[in-house]
């Protein structure tokens, strides 16, 4: 498995992606997972800087799908996607996917502190970094809250914290990383209504400081 050459991969004269300042563009994208199979057909949109854009739609729809081939989880089967005009196959992986910030529904934790959960994205942080950016992802108030605040340690998979403290928890690993652009897909769909506005708070509060693409099922978590 270690030795497998994955089919995503930089070309041969990849250079690093400057940081996204102007825009990100689909243009007439189409993506099939099999042959003739299109889950994603000819689409174009293009977003500037700073930016809030909505995907909404039933289940199979391909938005996750339109969001997985930004960081070039997949490549596109027809078309192309640029940021800042340049083309995403053309650029480093690493300097294209750490611009990027992604909060998924299922929330990756580790039988770790909170400190470290936040952290890891990027070892080196100070905790004061931490601190501001839980404080930013509206989380600070509940892990303050807790028996050893940044210290305590959250369980398998969080299973010592509620489904709205791990998506903000999650939101807070995502701010630290200070991506350019950041990708929510279904991040408050599993929660109740409560933990839903807690998040919502914390995605309003990053409007305009950074891009940001959602998906959602329901239109009333979108408006």
């Amino acid at each position: 498995i270690m030795e497998t050459v994955p089919d995503i991969r930089d070309a041969p004269n990849a250079r690093p992606l400057p940081r996204h300042s102007e825009t990100i563009a689909f243009d007439n994208v189409s993506f099939a997972y099999s042959p003739g199979d299109w889950v994603l057909r000819n689409v174009s949109f293009c977003l500037k800087r700073g930016e809030m854009a909505a995907f909404v739609g039933s289940t199979g729809a391909g938005k996750s799908t339109l969001l997985a081939l930004i960081p070039r989880f997949y490549d596109v089967t027809e078309g192309k996607i640029s940021i800042d005009g340049i083309d995403v196959r053309d650029v480093t992986l690493k300097s294209l996917r750490r611009q990027i910030g992604i909060v998924n529904q299922e929330i990756l934790l580790f039988n770790e502190t909170i400190q470290y959960n936040i952290g890891y994205g990027d070892p080196e942080m100070d905790m004061g970094a931490i601190v501001s950016a839980a404080k930013a992802a509206h989380a600070h108030d509940f892990i303050m809250a807790q028996p050893k605040g940044y210290q305590t340690v959250v369980g398998d998979q969080g299973s010592l914290l509620s489904g709205g403290q791990r998506q903000r928890i999650a939101i807070a690993r995502a701010i630290l990383v200070n991506p350019a652009l950041l990708m929510l897909d279904e991040a408050a769909s599993a929660l109740d209504a409560e933990s839903e506005r807690r998040v919502q708070e914390a995605i309003e509060g990053l409007k305009g400081t950074r891009t940001i693409l959602i998906v959602a099922h329901r239109l009333s978590t979108i408006l």
